[in-house]
C-alpha cells in the first residue's frame, strides 16, 4: 500500500458492471472473490483478474436497478458510480461493507457546522465552524473547532432538508439535519465540499428513511403515542388515556415492535424515538 494508505475491509462477496458508457448491460453476470476496501482505494479481486477503483473516481452512489434478472435476485448491493459506468458490489454482510464504505470516504474528512442552528424550535445564534467528520457504529460524529462533539445518531434523526445557502459569503450546499441532542429537539447545519456533502447525505439519508410514519396505528397506538409526545409519564399512561394497565402494555409491546419507541426499563418504561415524534406530530394533526 502506498505512503498514509491503510486497510478498511477485506471480505469475501460478488461484484459486476451493470451500466457501461451510460447503457445497462443485458448480459451481467456476477463474479465471486475478495473485496479489499482501503481508505483510497476499492481492489475487486477474482479468478478473472483483479480490478481497482481509487475512492477519487466514484462519481456517486445508485440506487437499486432491477431491470436486469441477474441483479434483482441478489438482495443487497452497493452501486458505485464511476462517471458513465456503475459497478455493483455485494458483500457477505453488506451492511458491514457499507458501514466500512462511509468511513473509507468519510472518516477525517473536515466541513463547517453549526450547531446548534435551531434549538428547540427557535433559531440560534451559532457560527459556522470547521468540524472533522467520524464515522460511529450508527451515526457521524463532528468534532468541532470549538470543543463541541456533536453526534448525528441515525436513530436520532427525523428529517433532513438540503438546500442552497449564502456561507461566509458564498452560495453552498447546505444540510439541515433534524434530530435530538439529549432531550431536545435540534437542527445541526452542515456544509463543506460537494463530494463530501454527496457521501454525507446518503448516510445521514439512513437515519431519515428509519424515521419514516407510513406505518398503520390504532386510535389506541395513536392516543397512547400522543400522550407520550405531551410528555405524560408512561406510568401514568392507563390514567391518561382510560385504558387498563394490562391494555396499555400489549400497546407499549406492539408500539417497540414497530420500532416507534424504544423499551427503557422491562416493566412499562419507554420513550418516543425519532419515527415514534415523528408519528405522533402527525397524528397531533389530524385531531
Amino acid at each position: 500500500m502506498s505512503d498514509g494508505e491503510y486497510k478498511i475491509s477485506d471480505v469475501k462477496g460478488r461484484f459486476t458492471m451493470a451500466v457501461k458508457d451510460g447503457r445497462k448491460l443485458k448480459d451481467v453476470n456476477w463474479s465471486s472473490g475478495r473485496i479489499l476496501l482501503s481508505n483510497k482505494r476499492i481492489i475487486l479481486a477474482s479468478n478473472q483478474g483483479k480490478k481497482t477503483i481509487p475512492l477519487s473516481k466514484i462519481t456517486g452512489l445508485s440506487g437499486r436497478n432491477d431491470a436486469n434478472q441477474n441483479i434483482a435476485q441478489v438482495a443487497n448491493y452497493l452501486g458505485l458510480k464511476l462517471g458513465k459506468d456503475v459497478m455493483l458490489v455485494s458483500a457477505q454482510d453488506h451492511d458491514e461493507f457499507k458501514q466500512a464504505f462511509y468511513k473509507a470516504v468519510l472518516n477525517e474528512k473536515v466541513i463547517k457546522a453549526k450547531h446548534p442552528a435551531v434549538e428547540g424550535g427557535v433559531v440560534q445564534d451559532e457560527k459556522w465552524e470547521k468540524a472533522r467528520l467520524k464515522i460511529e457504529d450508527d451515526g457521524v460524529a463532528a468534532a468541532l473547532q470549538s470543543g463541541k462533539f456533536v453526534l448525528l445518531s441515525l436513530d436520532d434523526i427525523s428529517g433532513m432538508e438540503k438546500e442552497k445557502r449564502t456561507v461566509d459569503g458564498e452560495k453552498q450546499i447546505v444540510i439541515q439535519v433534524q434530530h435530538v441532542d439529549g432531550e431536545t429537539s435540534v437542527e445541526t447545519h452542515l456544509t463543506g465540499p460537494k463530494r463530501v456533502l454527496m457521501f454525507l447525505h446518503a448516510f445521514l439519508k439512513e437515519g431519515e428513511k428509519r424515521s419514516q410514519t407510513n406505518v398503520d396505528l390504532s386510535a389506541t397506538d395513536k392516543e397512547v403515542l400522543m400522550g407520550l409526545y405531551s410528555g405524560v409519564s408512561p406510568f401514568e399512561i392507563p390514567a391518561f388515556t382510560g385504558q387498563d394497565v394490562e391494555t396499555v402494555e400489549e400497546t407499549f409491546e406492539r408500539l417497540i415492535e414497530l420500532d416507534i419507541v424504544d423499551k427503557v426499563r422491562v416493566r412499562r418504561e419507554v420513550t418516543l424515538n425519532a419515527r415514534g415524534r415523528n408519528i405522533a406530530s402527525e397524528a397531533m394533526g389530524e385531531n
